[in-house]
């Protein structure tokens, strides 16, 4: 069986000061398999990738490639031993074209003094044909998320890699472009190609995934093939101990108001020139609403929309039963309606900045005194009082947001929103890149804010995640509101087919 082991760890360790992020882990990788890593946010399996990778240099451990110690010194070096890593944080250049990026590393040692637009970007356009319609000329910046992260799949399939590392790739991508990444990794895996899987979801583990590794805290827990262990349990053994549910109760009789009472958010004819139009529904007090739909469907566009982030807006909207005239976001957020973005590093939180500066960004005045300067000490009271409610784990409320794990980042930005005390909160995808319990903790959140009276809209392209957290969904196709689901009728299938082009073609051919 050894013969067949192409990256075999042993005892490896790495401390960042007094962090230990990795104690004694061992990891063995054969060829040709989809190996699922898995944890929470911190349990080290980032740290152990960027030492696969070069990128770190580990304290203490065996690194044997094919049999043979080895030091990876860059990851320079480890693409000279076949080994491609796609971070789960996009890390291309935004101002050069989309084969520029993707044959980055091949133009950078190229002897040759211009460069031949045109080839390259018929060489990226053969690679990105396997994955998505993404024209190759494009500048990154002006692609979506989900088509950036297929771009730096697409880099990585053009090195001759033996080992491939997928650090959450799906976290930005429908579910369609999810499915074509699936097929390939099945087939570089027929091929003989290595495929590390780092992923929270714990279906695309068990329907693509050979098997499965669990650290947690750093340190080793277990190694088990898929067909022979259940999900729960790998939860289990993520989080040390039984997590029961990952979805709290839904609304109950009490949590609503009577027919009387308006509605939280009432929108109606919500239109904005080409990406959305005709748009109305109402929040009702005391529900978690949902926003399902495929990307470039028009969900986050239609609640930017009304918070006035982006976009000539028209229509009618009121909260509470007070029609609102919204002309910039400041405006909204005066009003009591906020957005958390989806692009959490990009905007939903100042990296660098500490933990409290953080929490009070949407509105200075409330840490303001009368000289129009930052008050530290009612900086730190409004922090330390959301830290508690949202149970954000830190070391000092003066550390950068970077310093903390995914789950408590996110905890973070909703922190920042309801600073502000909100009447109504759009969050889009709130759990993205967020391990199983943050998950449960956040559901939990959104709920007991939904129950203490305040608005809560999620958009979400994981729909076990629509259907475990919301009341009530309704699903966007093309600009429009093409349908809703809630009971019983809140399922996959339903959400697909009111999501799908496909499916309207074909109703439309049926009552022909």
């Amino acid at each position: 069986m050894q013969d067949d082991v192409i990256l075999n760890i042993s005892d490896l360790h790495k401390s960042f000061g007094a962090v230990r992020a990795l104690r004694g882990v061992n990891f063995e990788l054969r060829r040709g398999e989809i190996h699922a890593l898995a944890g929470e946010n911190g349990a080290g399996k980032s740290t152990l990738m960027n030492i696969i990778d070069g990128i770190l240099q580990p304290d203490s451990g065996i690194i044997c490639w094919n049999g043979t110690p080895v030091s990876i010194a860059s990851p320079t070096e480890a693409q000279k031993l076949g080994i491609g890593l796609v971070h789960q944080e996009i890390a291309l250049c935004p101002d050069v074209s989309v084969a520029e990026n993707i044959f980055m590393s091949a133009t950078n040692i190229s002897r040759r003094l211009l460069m031949d637009y045109r080839a390259l970007e018929d060489r990226a356009r053969s690679i990105l044909g396997q994955l998505a319609d993404i024209d190759p000329a494009m500048l990154v910046r002006d692609l979506p998320i989900s088509h950036q992260q297929l771009v730096e799949i697409a880099k990585a399939l053009t090195l001759d890699c033996k080992v491939l590392i997928l650090d959450e790739p799906t976290a930005a991508l429908t579910e369609r472009e999810a499915q074509i990444l699936f097929s390939i990794m099945r087939r570089l895996a027929d091929q003989g190609i290595s495929i590390i899987y780092i992923s929270h979801r714990m279906v695309e583990i068990f329907d693509n995934c050979d098997r499965v590794t669990v650290f947690r805290d750093g340190q080793y827990i277990t190694t088990q093939t898929v067909a022979d262990i259940a999900p729960s349990d790998v939860v289990n053994a993520m989080v040390g101990r039984v997590v029961d549910t990952l979805y709290p109760d839904k609304m109950r009789p009490q949590d609503g108001a009577s027919d009387r009472t308006p509605p939280i958010l009432d929108v109606r004819n919500l239109s904005e020139a080409q990406r959305f139009r005709d748009i109305s529904f109402q929040l009702k007090r005391g529900e978690v609403l949902g926003l399902a739909g495929l990307i470039g469907a028009g969900r986050s566009e239609i609640v930017k929309g009304i918070c006035q982030l982006e976009g000539d807006v028209s229509g009618d909207i009121s909260l509470n039963g007070t029609p609102l005239s919204i002309r910039t976001y400041g405006d909204s957020i005066r009003a009591g309606m906020v957005y958390l973005s989806e692009d959490r590093k990009g905007d939903g939180v100042f990296l660098d900045m500490s933990i409290a500066e953080n929490i009070s960004a949407l509105d200075l005045g409330l840490v303001g005194n009368r000289v129009g300067t930052i008050d530290a000490a009612r900086e730190t009271d409004l922090a330390e009082t959301l830290a508690a409610k949202l149970n954000i784990k830190y070391g000092r409320l003066s550390d950068p947001v970077s310093s903390l794990s995914g789950g408590n980042q996110q905890k973070v930005a909703i922190a920042k929103m309801l600073s502000v005390d909100p009447k109504l909160i759009f969050l889009d995808e709130p759990t993205r890149g967020v391990d199983v319990g943050a998950k449960a903790e956040i559901h939990r959140i959104l709920r007991d804010l939904a129950r203490s009276g305040v608005g809560i809209v999620v958009i979400s392209s994981e729909l076990p995640e629509l259907i475990g957290v919301c009341d009530r969904v309704l699903v966007v196709r093309e600009g429009q509101i093409s349908g809703e689901v809630s009971g019983e009728d809140m399922t996959e299938e339903n959400i697909m087919h009111l999501a799908s082009v496909l499916d309207a073609a074909d109703a439309q051919l049926q009552s022909a």
